[in-house]
This record gives structure tokens, C-alpha cells and sequence, in this order.
């Protein structure tokens, strides 16, 4: 039993005298002797800055863990996030860190939990990341009611602590640093903590990546469902999306060119035809299309995306110059979107159609983009079309690194003549007569 902080060393935890192999052994308890982080003194107003009281119908029951018109393995990834939260909550144990995309529920699952502790009578702190390093920066003023010591303490000795939208801060020096702290402090003392972030382990800070990468202390969770506020009858096509324009490029009407080619030719199409009839079905790893103007590959790559929209998912059809420009428009200090939320839902796209591939301006700018689109979905292992005029010998080398994996793409190349007899002519070649 603790004697206060004499024993505790002042930092409100003890841990248990049992021998090795228990249940408790290394673990940290409150310690009886100080008040507990929901007392006034100790909360420091964190109660009132906690955003669970906005959020009181976020519940499990008002989850759905089959989402909204999802593909099946969609439905199976959003019910095993839902299942995991859901004991969790029952059962408090180690760290939780939900990642995923903008509105793929991450937020709802740790609102739930929040709320389920707190309608059985257990604690619980909610609270969304840039808040509570206002909160923290505003014990600096000299009005303030609490000193800084309170208000970290009550942070970071919550019995359960959940952190809404990590990586949405500003990250300064001074705000990496407190929040570091924090999780190091519970990391330490085992403290149940739940963390909701649409970043990347990769794009966290190194020394918080290492111990959410303790697997016999986190669970991580991958939520791939795409914006529930989009989903289903509520659907609407991204604005980016420019599939409205291919409705009519459909597999029924795909023009097999019977009477005008060679055998040899006619078998070709043929082939190239079910090869994407079969990854609309079925669509695993990359497809990459390439042939000169007028070689039916765009229709190929639209007839899937539509047959994909069918079926449920929430393609993305667009054209590269296009993204990249749209990419560019968020740096506009009017622009309605951020540049992170833009650039997250063009990569994180359950289903992505690059078309005309190698028809962008290729700056420094626009290559960096592209690589790091086309590198996330490849790490994340995304159904993703391309479409290019150009060989594969002549895309940009980090990308091309990328496509001729055959363990994950499949490539059709120069399937088929030009519908309107044009010539093909390389990059090489474009460039010579530009020169001329």
C-alpha cells in the first residue's frame, strides 16, 4: 500500500508486490494516498475541455459496422475495427490507435468507447489533440486558475485518455516534445490509451512510432472504409472524380474490332479485354494499361471503374494533369479543402484510375506528388489503374520501380492499333520535334 508520495515519488502511481508472472506485475496503479484525476484538483478543467460531451451520440449502437453500400471486404475490415473497439471498451487494456482515412469512423469508435466507460461509471478523458495543447499553452497565462504541473498531470494520469486526431496539430518543436511526454509517461506506466490519427506509422514522430510499434502493448487498426458522410444514398462523387464523363465506356459496349484487325491482333484485344473484365471482378494489386491514342485504354479503365462504382466502392477516375492540378489549387489561401485533406483522398481512394499517366508537366513538383500517391498505395497494396501512351521504359523510375513488380501488377502493353490509324510516337521522339 502506498504511504503518498513519499513512496510514489510524487507521480501518483505505484505498482503492485507480486511475483513475476502475475497479471499486474509491472504495471502502475493509482496511487490511494493522492487525489484521483477526476477529483477538481487534479482535473484542472480538463473536464470541461474534454469534447466527449458534444459527442454523446456516439455510440456503439448508433455505429454500423457494415458501413454503407461497401464492398465485402470493406464491410469485414470496418466490422473487425467496430468488434475491436467494442471489447476494448468493455475491457480497458494497453493502447488502441485507430488509423485511417477522413470519415472512415475513427472518431465514432473512440467517442463510443469513451461514452461506454462513462455510462457504467468509469472515467474516461476525450479529448481532440490541438485542444489539449491549447489547454496546455493556456496555463501559461497568468490568469489562469491552474498551473501547468495540474493540468499535465491530469493528462497524463488519466485512467483511460482518448486522443482524437493526432497529427492534426501544429507540430512545433514545443508541441512534439509535450506530446511526447504524455504518451512516454503512459506508455511507461501501461496506462489504456486510445488514439485516432489519418497519418501514416511513417509519418509519425520516431520516438511515439517506436512504442506504438510494441505489439505486446498496441493494437493498431486500419480502417479502410471510405467517408461514411459519402456513403451510400448520400453518395456523392468526388469532385476530383471525372467518371461522369466515361458513363457510357462500359464492357457491353467495348468495341472488339472483330473485322478489321488480324487474327493475331483480334486475339490480342480479346485478351486485353477479359484480363480487365476479370480485375473489375476481382480487382487485387495494379493494372497498368499502355498504347498509343485511339487504342481503347482509357475505355478499358473507365469500363472497370464504373462496374466498380456498381458494385459498390467509391472509385476515383481521374486524369493526371487534372490531380496534380487540384493538388495545387488547395495552396490558394480561398481554397475550401486543405492540402492534406485533398491529398489524403486522392491516395487513400478505395479505388484509384490515374489515366494518361506521363502527360503531366514533369517538375520537381509534380514528380515528388506522384511518387508519393503512387508509393502509398503500393505500400498499402490498393486497387489502383493506370493508363500511359508511353512504355514502361519511359515513366519516371521511382514509379516504373514500382509497376514491373508483377507479384502486384498486371501489365497489358500495346494491345491493340490506334482506332483512328494515328502513329505512336514516343517521349524521345515528341521531344525531338518540339526541339525542331
Amino acid at each position: 500500500m502506498c504511504g503518498g508520495p513519499a513512496l510514489c515519488g510524487g507521480v501518483g502511481f505505484v505498482r503492485k508486490d507480486v511475483p513475476l508472472g502475475h497479471p499486474d506485475f509491472g504495471k502502475a496503479f493509482p496511487c490511494p494516498a493522492r487525489p484521483t484525476s477526476n477529483s477538481p484538483a487534479a482535473a484542472g478543467g480538463l473536464t470541461e475541455s474534454s469534447s466527449i460531451y458534444l459527442l454523446g451520440h456516439l455510440t456503439f449502437d448508433q455505429f454500423i459496422p457494415q458501413g454503407l453500400g461497401l464492398a465485402p471486404e470493406r464491410q469485414k475490415n470496418l466490422q473487425r475495427a467496430y468488434d475491436l473497439a467494442f471489447e476494448f471498451a468493455q475491457n480497458p487494456q494497453g493502447w488502441l490507435l485507430l488509423k485511417g482515412g477522413f470519415g472512415a469512423g475513427k472518431t465514432h469508435l473512440a467517442a463510443a468507447i469513451a461514452n461506454f466507460r462513462l455510462q457504467i461509471g468509469q472515467p474516461a478523458l476525450f479529448i481532440v489533440v490541438p485542444d489539449l495543447l491549447d489547454y496546455l499553452r493556456a496555463t501559461y497565462s497568468p490568469n489562469s486558475a491552474v498551473t501547468y504541473d495540474e493540468r499535465f498531470e491530469a493528462l497524463r494520469g488519466a485512467p483511460l485518455l482518448l486522443l482524437d486526431d493526432y497529427g492534426a496539430h501544429s507540430a512545433t518543436p514545443w508541441a512534439q516534445e509535450k506530446l511526447f511526454q504524455l504518451l512516454n509517461f503512459r506508455y511507461n506506466a501501461q496506462l489504456p490509451t486510445v488514439i485516432t490519427t489519418n497519418q501514416e506509422l511513417e509519418e509519425i514522430d520516431l520516438r511515439l512510432r517506436s512504442r506504438l510499434a510494441d505489439v505486446t502493448l498496441c493494437q493498431i487498426v486500419h480502417i479502410n472504409a471510405p467517408d461514411f458522410r459519402q456513403s451510400g444514398a448520400n453518395r456523392v462523387e468526388s469532385e476530383l472524380s471525372t467518371l461522369h464523363l466515361h458513363r457510357d465506356q462500359r464492357f457491353d459496349n467495348f468495341d472488339l474490332r472483330e473485322r478489321e484487325m488480324t487474327r493475331e491482333a483480334r486475339d490480342a484485344l480479346r485478351m486485353a479485354y477479359e484480363t480487365c473484365k476479370h480485375y473489375a471482378d476481382a480487382p487485387e494489386g495494379w493494372l497498368v494499361l499502355t498504347g498509343g491514342y485511339g487504342s481503347g485504354k482509357t475505355h478499358l479503365a473507365a469500363a472497370i471503374t464504373n462496374y466498380r462504382e456498381e458494385k459498390g466502392d467509391q472509385p476515383l477516375f481521374i486524369v493526371v494533369p487534372d490531380l496534380l492540378d487540384h493538388l495545387r489549387a488547395t495552396y490558394n489561401p480561398h481554397s475550401p479543402v486543405s492540402y492534406d485533406r485533398r491529398f489524403d483522398e486522392i491516395r487513400s481512394a478505395p479505388f484509384l484510375t490515374l489515366d494518361d499517366l506521363g502527360t503531366e508537366s514533369a517538375t520537381p513538383w509534380a514528380k515528388e506528388k506522384l511518387f508519393q500517391i503512387v508509393n502509398y498505395r503500393y505500400a498499402a497494396r490498393l486497387p489502383t489503374v493506370f493508363t500511359t501512351l508511353y512504355p514502361l521504359e519511359e515513366i519516371e523510375p521511382r514509379l516504373r520501380s514500382r509497376m514491373i513488380d508483377l507479384r502486384r501488377c498486371t501489365i497489358i502493353s500495346d494491345f491493340a492499333p490506334s482506332y483512328r490509324g494515328e502513329i505512336k510516337i514516343t517521349r524521345s521522339e515528341k521531344k525531338g520535334r518540339n526541339r525542331k
